[in-house]
């Protein structure tokens, strides 16, 4: 039962009171907020650090007591995310201002300094990764080799992807989990039969919507690269970071010649960040140490944080799709279509997409926020979504993205408005 292991009402209470604004806007208005993959509910604790830390005038990269603390508190930031949520032993870190800058740079980097004849892609892939794929290939006279999507499960399969790759092929892009279906891809799959076609092929692995809800682990997968953007896991907006494996950090890139050869920190270090960065590690390693009572591997202890994480929110979501507290899931309301609903809930996150026979999507996510619910539209309209959309043969949907500190009773209240939607 996918319910067995979500969070107690006594944990749920715990954390959400470690959140801003989880039942009510700045203003005070009553609402559920499913709008978490365009950028998370913020923990209080990762908010106060950055400000704290950021009011400060003094700079990191001088020598008085104040800038050598800064120095200290950037280091375990950088320590964490490469250690614990990139669990890597290698490579470097490259922090940048946002996710999307970070991977139109590493993809130009790659096909710049790599050898081949194309690039492989997958249709679902975030415009900045899929765009500067296209721009860089057409650039330096690749072809651009696109893995179609599989419309039962909601994602790419790993055979489709594979086919792709040959011996010319320089980079293979390929997300973590897709942004609009919440399908989880087979990344350690796809990265093993890519490098059994071609041991030299470079990967790119955009992990920004996938973070929230499991631990990322890109060395083990076998990737050259893996971004993810802080503000969309309880953190602070202008803050993008990846891990670069040994081979592609040090390839020619933007740098400060006196700097050495892997280093991709371009100016002065955004030390808030960094702070803000240790707390949500510090919350997650939290609530793993509930699980693994007297562990103290920090890693460790943020996979099991991020495994109860993963558990509460296939309970939340297997309860929207079949039912609670007497009210219907969304499989069995009339006139509600779930798209791309993949029957394995071990291989999604908690992201869905629905259709009304009745309400175009646009009109659905107004009719929505008038009764206290925030979600948003993926839209044949959108630039950041036309693609995915046009894929999966829809005119348009509603994308719901809630989190794990939402509640089965916000899970119950909000399929009582989705058969009020349905019916107008």
């Amino acid at each position: 039962m996918y319910t067995e292991h979500m969070f107690s009402e006594e944990e749920l209470e715990e954390i959400r009171e470690q959140f801003y604004y989880v039942d009510r806007d700045y203003r005070g208005r009553e609402r559920i907020f499913f709008d978490n993959a365009g950028g998370s509910l913020r923990l209080k604790k990762a908010e106060e650090s950055f400000h704290q830390i950021d009011s400060m005038p003094d700079a990191s990269e001088h020598s008085n007591e104040l800038a050598l603390e800064l120095a200290a508190l950037e280091e375990r930031g950088r320590e964490d995310l490469k250690k614990v949520v990139f669990n890597a032993k290698s490579g470097t870190i490259y922090p940048s201002f946002t996710a999307s800058q970070i991977a139109m740079e590493v993809v130009r980097v790659i096909l710049e300094n790599a050898e081949g004849t194309n690039v492989v892609i997958t249709k679902l892939e975030h415009p900045s990764v899929y765009d500067a794929a296209s721009l860089y290939a057409g650039k330096h006279g690749m072809e651009l080799r696109v893995a179609d999507v599989n419309r039962q499960t909601g994602g790419v399969d790993a055979q489709a992807v594979a086919d792709l790759v040959d011996e010319g092929t320089a980079l293979l892009c390929c997300m973590a989990a897709s942004n609009i279906s919440g399908y989880i891809y087979e990344t350690a799959k796809i990265c093993g039969m890519a490098r059994k076609k071609n041991p030299s092929v470079y990967i790119y692995v955009d992990a920004v919507q996938h973070a929230p809800h499991a631990s990322l682990d890109p060395e083990t997968w076998g990737a050259d690269a893996c971004s993810f953007a802080p503000y969309k896991f309880f953190g602070v907006r202008g803050f993008g970071t990846a891990w670069l494996s040994d081979r592609v950090s040090t390839f020619t890139h933007h740098r400060l010649l006196g700097k050495a050869e892997d280093d991709w920190e371009i100016g002065s270090p955004a030390t808030g960040h960094y702070a803000s960065l240790i707390r949500i590690v510090d919350y997650v390693a939290g609530l793993g140490a509930k699980e693994a009572p007297g562990e103290k591997n920090r890693r460790k202890l943020f996979e099991a944080g991020m495994r109860r994480v993963a558990d509460h929110e296939r309970g939340l979501l297997w309860m929207m799709l079949e039912g609670v507290d007497g009210e219907p899931g969304m499989r069995h309301i009339p006139g509600v279509k779930v798209q791309m609903d993949g029957k394995d809930l071990c291989t999604r996150d908690l992201i869905l997409g629905v259709e009304f026979e009745n309400l175009p999507c646009k009109k659905a996510v107004a009719e929505y926020e008038k009764r206290g619910v925030i979600t948003f539209e993926r839209s044949l309209d959108s630039m950041f979504s036309k693609r995915m959309v046009e894929a999966f043969g829809s005119a348009g949907m509603v994308r719901l993205s809630p989190l794990h500190v939402n509640t089965p009773a916000e899970i119950a209240r909000f399929l009582r408005v989705t058969q009020e939607l349905a019916v107008l």
